[in-house]
This record gives C-alpha cells, sequence and structure tokens, in this order.
C-alpha cells in the first residue's frame, strides 16, 4: 500500500513538474501584448531622449529594461491615418484615410470616409481568433464623437473597450489606466493571454491639467508647465500599469511596446495658453501649451519630415527583448505592427490578405534581420509652397526604399531626397546630385498612387450625408 501512494504522489509531482515547466514555454508562443499609443508625444520628450525638463520615470524604466528603436515610423503626420495603419497593417491612403476624422461634412470635403471600414482586416479580430481577449481603453478616432452613428469600437474585435473620440459614451480620458489594470486581473483570472491597446489622450490638446503634476513644474513658465505636467500625469499612469503587470506576475509573459502616434504639435505663432473645450474630452489648455520637441527632426505634426512621424518606440519582453539597449539602425514602421504581432500570437493572416508591413519579430528579438525590401509610402493633404511659419509641412508624397527617403509636393513641382542612414535629420537635399536615384523612387511613387482607389468605398458613409 506504501509502495502504491509512493508511486502515486511521485506522478503527481512529476505531473505538476511539468506543467509548470510548460508556462514558460507558452509564454513565449503566445506573449500578452500592451501596445501603449500616445498622441502628439514628440521624440525629444523623454527623460531617457535627453528632455531638458519633463520627467518620465517610468517610460525611462522601459527603456532600460527593453530596446529603445531610434529609426521608428508611423504612416501619417496626423492621428486617424495613423491608427489605421496600426489596425490593418496597410497604408492608409489605401482606404482613403488621408487625415483626421472630422465631422461629416469636412469628410466629405476631403473625399474621406466617416470611419475605417470594420470589413477590413484588423489586427484584434485576427488576435481574438488565435485565442487573444482584446482591449481597447483611451483615444479611438477610427471615427468622431460627432458622428453618431459611427460603429463602436466592439464592431472591429474588442471584448472590452473604454473609448472617446468614438460614438457612445465618452470615457474620461484619466481613467485609460484603471480600465487597462481591471482587464488584465480578469485575465489572469481566466488563465488567457491578452493583447491590450493603451491609447492615451496626452499630450493632445485640451490640456487636462491637475495641480498635483502642475505643483512639480512649478518653477517653470506656465506653458512649459503645462506641457510638462500633463505628460508626467501619463508616465504615472503608465507606471500604474506597470505595477500592476508586476504584481500579477506577468512580466516575463508580457511584451510592452511604447509610442506615438505623430509627432509633437505646435502653434506655428506664439500664443498664449487659453481654455478650449473639446467635445469628446471637455475643457483644458489650448495649443498655447504645446511645447513638444523632436531633438533636430525637422517639422512638427502633420508633417512627412521625420519630426512629424519619427517618433519613440521602445519595446520590453525580458528575457527575449534586450535590456538597456539602443537600435539606431533598424528601419521599422507601424504598418509592421500586424504581421509582428499575429506572428508572436500565432495568428495566422488571410489567404489574400497582402500586408504592406512585414514581421519584425527578429529584429524585435535584437536578431540580424535582412535589408527591408518592401518600400514605405505616406500621403496627405499638404500646401505647396508651403507658408513661411510651416516651412516643413510642405510634402504630400514620401517614398523610402532602403536607405533613400524622396520628398514631394503634392502637385509633384518639387522634389528633395535624403540619405536617412547617413543624414536622420534630413538636413542634406540630395535630389540634384541624385538624379537617377531619385528617377527610379519616383517611378515607385507613381506605381503606388496609381494603385491607390479614387473614392472611399463599402458600409462607411454616415447616414448624416444622406
Amino acid at each position: 500500500m506504501c509502495r502504491i501512494l509512493s508511486i502515486i504522489c511521485t506522478g503527481l509531482v512529476l505531473t505538476w513538474t511539468s506543467l509548470f515547466s510548460l508556462r514558460p514555454a507558452r509564454a513565449v508562443e503566445k506573449p500578452n501584448i500592451v501596445f501603449i499609443f500616445a498622441d502628439d508625444w514628440g521624440w525629444g520628450d523623454l527623460g531617457c531622449h535627453g528632455h531638458p525638463y519633463v520627467k518620465t520615470p517610468n517610460i525611462d524604466r522601459l527603456a532600460k529594461e527593453g530596446t529603445d528603436f531610434h529609426r521608428f515610423t508611423v504612416a501619417s503626420g496626423v492621428c486617424s491615418p495613423s491608427r489605421t495603419a496600426v489596425m490593418t497593417g496597410h497604408f492608409p491612403a489605401r482606404y482613403n484615410i488621408d487625415g483626421h476624422f472630422a465631422w461629416v461634412p469636412q469628410n466629405q470635403k476631403r473625399n474621406m470616409p466617416d470611419w475605417l471600414s470594420p470589413d477590413a482586416p484588423l489586427l484584434p479580430r485576427l488576435l481574438q481568433r488565435a485565442g487573444y481577449a482584446t482591449a481597447h481603453f483611451g483615444k479611438w478616432h477610427l471615427s468622431n464623437d460627432m458622428i453618431p452613428d459611427s460603429p463602436l469600437p466592439s464592431a472591429y474585435g474588442y471584448d472590452e473597450f473604454g473609448a472617446f473620440n468614438c460614438a457612445g459614451e465618452q470615457m474620461p480620458v484619466h481613467e485609460d489606466a484603471q480600465h487597462a489594470i481591471t482587464f488584465m486581473e480578469k485575465c489572469v483570472e481566466k488563465r488567457k493571454p491578452f493583447f491590450m491597446n493603451l491609447w492615451m489622450h496626452e499630450p493632445h490638446t485640451p490640456f487636462h491639467t491637475i495641480p498635483k503634476y502642475e505643483w512639480r513644474f512649478r518653477d517653470l513658465d506656465r506653458p512649459d508647465q503645462i506641457y510638462a505636467s500633463v505628460l508626467s500625469h501619463a508616465d504615472d499612469r503608465i507606471g500604474e500599469v506597470f505595477d500592476a503587470i508586476d504584481r500579477l506576475q506577468l512580466t516575463d509573459s508580457t511584451l510592452v511596446i511604447f509610442s506615438s502616434d505623430n509627432g509633437p504639435a505646435r502653434s506655428p505663432q506664439p500664443v498664449e495658453p487659453e481654455l478650449m473645450y473639446d467635445t469628446a474630452t471637455g475643457a483644458g489648455w489650448g495649443i498655447g501649451g504645446s511645447k513638444g520637441i523632436t531633438a533636430g527632426r525637422k517639422g512638427y505634426k502633420s508633417s512627412l519630415l521625420e519630426g512629424g512621424i519619427n517618433v519613440p518606440f521602445i519595446a520590453r519582453w525580458p528575457g527575449r527583448i534586450a535590456a538597456d539597449k539602443v537600435d539606431d539602425q533598424s528601419l521599422i514602421s507601424a504598418v509592421d505592427l500586424l504581421p509582428t504581432f499575429c506572428e508572436l500570437a500565432g495568428a495566422e493572416l488571410p489567404a489574400d490578405y497582402q500586408p504592406d508591413g512585414v514581421s519584425q519579430v527578429a529584429t524585435l528579438l535584437g536578431q540580424a534581420a535582412p535589408e527591408r525590401a518592401k518600400p514605405l509610402f505616406w500621403k496627405i493633404d499638404a500646401r505647396w509652397p508651403p507658408r513661411p511659419e510651416a516651412p516643413d509641412h510642405w510634402a504630400g508624397f514620401v517614398i523610402v526604399d532602403r536607405h533613400w527617403k524622396l520628398l514631394t509636393s503634392t502637385d509633384g513641382s518639387h522634389v528633395e531626397l535624403y540619405d536617412l542612414q547617413q543624414d536622420p535629420l534630413e538636413k542634406a537635399d540630395l535630389s540634384d546630385s541624385q538624379l537617377e536615384v531619385v528617377a527610379k523612387l519616383l517611378q515607385k511613387l507613381n506605381d503606388w498612387q496609381a494603385s491607390l482607389p479614387a473614392h472611399p468605398s463599402g458600409d462607411v458613409f454616415s447616414q448624416e450625408r444622406r
């Protein structure tokens, strides 16, 4: 009898040992994914990027424990198209989404839909099918709160959401981390891997300041105080999410990424901060408090020069992504996120889906990746000749092919060429000396333009158009 009990106990021990030994393997196969996407957060607006007074200890911790990728670019200089690229893995011009979603007459005037089609290939839906719980908390802006018949985020593959800049009830902007933590706790209880967007409001206008954070920067001039306080508040909420990940023992099994949808907003001329009202988020300080910096990159929000599209991108996955490392060589795009996350999650891409991006799993893990074969393209409504107060906001079309970046005005009358490998701050225009390169890139750009639809299609129009 004792021998039988001994055999049973030994078997139980081996069984439990096997189960526990499998946990790390499952974590590697299906990591949790937390994608923190800020709004108008400039490349230079981080302590770890050398900002002179903004304090971001929690994001700095992410850089210390992960890899800081310096050459990440988003797919637009403004919000809605940038977010479209993350959701679909496609250049947003494929959906005629070239600017931010506004109220219906303005969308119609700009030949835009009124929302991103829920029938598009969508990252959260693909991860849902792979067994992930999915959630979105924070800014939406793949429609607009002024379009009441637009689809809710739940129509796009999210199990849970709390959002603003969408139809329905508007989530208070400072409740994003609270909802995120509750969602993670539920997933731990259900033992289910999760994908979560934390799309923060900061530092977009209006600036919703809190006295506690204003006091932290009481020695600064008022505009700088406003800007630093909202970034500090956002960083603290990010820290709350990090603390919850640690408390729930998810740190080693969770990929966390911090980035921004475009470069910082700036007023063309100096203005004093004044109160403004936003229908989605309420009252706060206006553009006079926008003091974001790009650390030498040309242009700001809405520009297709690097100041408008080269944004922070910091990734942490302990034991998988190298800690305390800077990668200033790898070219990663927002359109790469869908294929990258799907590969990590074991999610199959539809047979008829042709991503504009490529999987960057090897790059994230620090492995030598081949030179990028697919060019990157941008399209935005830009004015030529440029306004004197916005000299870097003239490019309507851009192509990046390997280390070359070609920018053209919307009418094609002006081009500039930069070697991003040697000149990441775009100081030396080489278009006059590299005529053959210019010709080849223009041909690729023209071919891409010819592939774009003339008008939006599908169920993407509000009844208000009728």
